[in-house]
């Protein structure tokens, strides 16, 4: 998936205002997601996402240990400036659904398991893909 491309699919789910936004959320969801899946799914996940976006998701921040749900969008809360639990869960949802589609059904799936139950939610695929 291209940049442009991107950033206009997370701006319009996430009924952001500007491309700067969209970008804001996009690279804090990545960076903390990238923490969370390894191996072969993480980089067949960087290969369909932008390069700079890639880059992210393989670089993460360290995680001590996996997050679930709730503590993944507290997380975004706190490294997304002005965000409450609330926005960050939108801002989360926003990224994660672009990056169900861009991952596709199988390889989502795949991700879906190296993460903590109720992901599902957040990547907008109930019940798994």
């Amino acid at each position: 998936m291209r940049w442009q491309a991107f950033l206009e699919a997370v701006q319009d789910r996430g009924a952001y205002p500007s491309a700067l936004e969209a970008e804001r959320a996009s690279r804090v969801v990545l960076a903390l997601l990238g923490a969370h899946v390894v191996g072969e799914e993480r980089a067949e996940l960087a290969a369909g996402l932008p390069e700079t976006f890639a880059l992210i998701l393989l670089n993460p921040l360290q995680a001590a240990e996996p997050l679930s749900p709730e503590r993944f969008v507290r997380a975004a809360a706190a490294w997304i400036e002005g965000a409450t639990e609330q926005t960050a869960a939108w801002d989360t949802s926003a990224v994660l659904s672009v990056v169900a589609d861009a991952a596709g059904e199988e390889l989502l799936e795949r991700l879906l398991l190296q993460l903590p139950p109720g992901y599902d939610l957040l990547f907008g695929h109930p019940g798994g893909t």
